[in-house]
C-alpha cells in the first residue's frame, strides 16, 4: 500500500506503530506491556488496544486501604484514658461520644460560640476545632473536672455562677466557666488583652476590671443574655 493511504486504513496502523515507532523509542514497550513480552496492538472499532502473551507477570497487589483510626492517651480531669479514634473526630466528640463526658456543648461546630471550651495543658481552647490524634498525650480539663478528679465541690467560679444567677437557658455556661477559670489564669500570668493599657503590659499579673473580663470571655456567647451577671461573678472570683 502506498504511503499515502496509511492514514485512509486503520488497519495498517497497528503494523507501522511496531514498526516505526517503538524501536524509535529504545524498545520500549506499549502502555501495559511487560518486559520481555510481545506488545500485539489490535484496532477495535477506531481504537487500538495492547495485548501481551500469556507468560506476562501478573499485575500488582493493590495497594491497601490508608489508616482511618489510631490509639491515643488523653488524661481528662486527672485520669488516664486510652482512646481508638477515627482520624476525623475532634476533641469535642472524643469526650461526648466516645467517654458520656457531655459537659462540653455543641452549638456551632465551628469554633465561633465558645460552648465548648474545655482546658488543654492549661490553655482555654475550642475543642470542636481541635482533632483528637493529634493531641495525643494531652491534660485535658473538663467543666466536670474543674475541682479535680472524684470531687463533687463547686468551682469558685460554679458558685459564683449561681450566686450571680449568671445564667438562665445554661447551655454555654460550661464554656463560659472554663473560659473564665483560664481567663483568670492568663491574666494571673501577666497576659495582656486587647485592652489592657501599654504601661500595664510589663508581665506582671493583670487587673481584671469589667473591660478585662468583656475582652478576655468575648469569644464565648450567651444567647439568653446574662453577660452582665456573667462579668459579676467572673471579677467576685478574680478579687
Amino acid at each position: 500500500m502506498p504511503p499515502g493511504r496509511v492514514r485512509d486504513d486503520a488497519s495498517c496502523l497497528p503494523g507501522v506503530l511496531e514498526r516505526r515507532l517503538w524501536p524509535r523509542l529504545g524498545g520500549a514497550t506499549p502502555s501495559g506491556a511487560r518486559p520481555g513480552s510481545r506488545a500485539v496492538l489490535t484496532p477495535s472499532r477506531g481504537r487500538l488496544f495492547v495485548d501481551t502473551s500469556p507468560g506476562s507477570p501478573p499485575p500488582e497487589a493493590p495497594v491497601p486501604a490508608p489508616q482511618t483510626g489510631s490509639d491515643i492517651t488523653l488524661r481528662i480531669n486527672g485520669k488516664p484514658y486510652e482512646l481508638t479514634v477515627d482520624h476525623r473526630t475532634t476533641v469535642l466528640d472524643a469526650l461526648r461520644e466516645h467517654l458520656g463526658m457531655t459537659g462540653a456543648k455543641k452549638g456551632c461546630d465551628h469554633g465561633q460560640c465558645g460552648a465548648c471550651t474545655v482546658l488543654l495543658d492549661g490553655r482555654r481552647v475550642n475543642s470542636c476545632l481541635l482533632l483528637a490524634v493529634a493531641q495525643d498525650g494531652g491534660d485535658l480539663v473538663t467543666v466536670e473536672g474543674l475541682t479535680g478528679p472524684d470531687s463533687d465541690a463547686l468551682h469558685p467560679l460554679q458558685r459564683a455562677f449561681l450566686d450571680r444567677d449568671a445564667l438562665q437557658c445554661g447551655y454555654c455556661t460550661p464554656g463560659q466557666i472554663c473560659s473564665a477559670v483560664g481567663a483568670i489564669d492568663e491574666a494571673a500570668a501577666g497576659r495582656a488583652s486587647h485592652v489592657t493599657a501599654p504601661a500595664d503590659a510589663t508581665g506582671a499579673p493583670v487587673a481584671l476590671s469589667r473591660n478585662e473580663i468583656r475582652e478576655r470571655l468575648s469569644g464565648n456567647l450567651c444567647r439568653c443574655g446574662a453577660y452582665p451577671h456573667i462579668v459579676e461573678a467572673v471579677e467576685d472570683v478574680a478579687r
